[in-house]
């Protein structure tokens, strides 16, 4: 059990930490949430050692609150019509953006000793996609609302889902538990057609409710929305995040709501969840066994990186994306982040991976998400000075 007194002095070295380490990278020119993640291996086990997560659960879930406002964020931000416009690309980017890291992580499995088992592990590990990495670049970039950005939502969401499904089979077919195929496929699809139920149905609902008499009752509405769908979505099955985009996009064309939300909603979440989750990424970093494994973690790092801008990069370039905008949607997709961090710990402690190549893929995992928003920055920069 932690202290509060321990709790509150860690939450503010993590706090205080990203903003410091955040403006200093917004004023080399880089987005502030590389200088976050930057903040949390310094201030983790990897350099200082002055903030473990080793039983920390609360700072977790705090991460965990952070993402799912990131997520609700860029769906209050998202045209819906350019999200649904986009989505034959987005599936296209989002099957290219899987097959080629599962070949490439199996390929460097086997070649560094490992069975099997381990090497299709580490090629479902590299599917992964986090693109709430992305989303907070665009958002500082000014580029959410482009075609390309509503392509990697869209890709990201199918991503997310062809990866459950991937790790369910693989779960059942070694380790005999975990849900049926057919029960995950259902609880999908049951879903996606209450989200579409309820789009149809909030608008109206919304209208009436935040004309109701009552102090911040558009805020009070948005956060509760954003966490009854985030909870329908983990009850389902499916990511958290992608509840929470869905809630952000069921509230997108209320002008009043959007306005009440980004003025006074996420300036507070700015400040305080999301530095902690963007932290946390760092602080996941440990440097044990750095030098055994060094090849090992420089070789599943450019793979990690080059596999995903290659495949979802070429799905983007053959459903009519210009080389620019591909190489931006293929750069968009690399950072793995919490996703296959969390894919990491269900393997290993599923047997799935062994201890010995853990710390390395974590590793590969963080510098794939440190190299994204740099990259972003040079691409769109130069898309946009063209």
């Amino acid at each position: 059990m932690v202290e509060l007194g321990e709790l509150l002095a860690q939450l503010m070295i993590i706090i205080v930490a990203a903003k410091l380490c955040g403006t200093l990278a917004s004023r080399f020119g880089q987005p502030s949430v590389l200088g976050e993640i930057i903040a949390g291996i310094l201030i983790g086990p990897a350099v200082f050692g002055l903030v473990h997560t080793n039983g920390h659960d609360v700072l977790h879930l705090l991460s965990e609150i952070g993402v799912i406002f990131l997520m609700f964020f860029a769906g209050v931000e998202t045209n819906l019509k350019d999200l649904t416009s986009s989505m034959k690309s987005a599936l296209t980017v989002a099957v290219f953006g899987v097959i080629l890291p599962f070949i490439g992580g199996y390929i460097v499995g086997v070649s560094f000793g490992m069975d099997s088992l381990h090497a299709i592990f580490l090629g479902i590990v590299l599917t992964a996609t986090s693109v709430s990495i992305s989303v907070q670049t665009f958002r500082e970039l000014h580029y959410m609302s482009t075609r390309e950005g509503a392509t990697v939502l869209g890709a990201a969401i199918a991503d997310d889902i062809i990866g459950l499904i991937i790790l369910a089979i693989m779960i059942s077919m070694t380790v005999g538990s975990g849900d049926p195929l057919s029960l995950i496929v259902l609880k999908q699809v049951i879903f996606f057609v209450v989200i579409i139920a309820m789009h149809k149905l909030l608008p109206h609902l919304t209208k009436i409710i935040i004309r109701m008499p009552i102090p911040d009752m558009a805020i009070f509405y948005g956060v509760i929305l954003c966490f009854l769908y985030s909870w329908f979505a983990e009850f389902m099955g499916i990511s958290n995040i992608i509840g929470a985009f869905f809630a952000g996009l069921a509230l997108a064309n209320n002008d009043l709501l959007r306005e009440n939300l980004e003025g006074k909603l996420l300036p507070s979440v700015n400040i305080i969840f999301i530095p902690i989750f963007f932290a946390s990424i760092g602080l996941a970093v440990s440097l044990d066994g750095l030098a055994e494994h060094l090849l090992l973690i420089i070789v599943l790092s450019i793979v990690a990186v080059a596999t995903k801008v290659i495949g979802a990069g070429f799905g983007a370039r053959i459903t009519g994306f210009n080389m620019s905008s591909s190489l931006i949607i293929g750069t968009a997709m690399i950072s793995r982040g919490e996703v296959a961090l969390i894919t990491s710990s269900i393997g290993l402690a599923a047997g799935l991976f062994s201890q010995e190549y853990y710390t390395p893929m974590v590793i590969a995992i963080v510098v794939s998400t440190l190299v994204t928003p740099p990259m972003l920055k040079v691409l769109i920069s130069k898309q946009q000075a063209a």
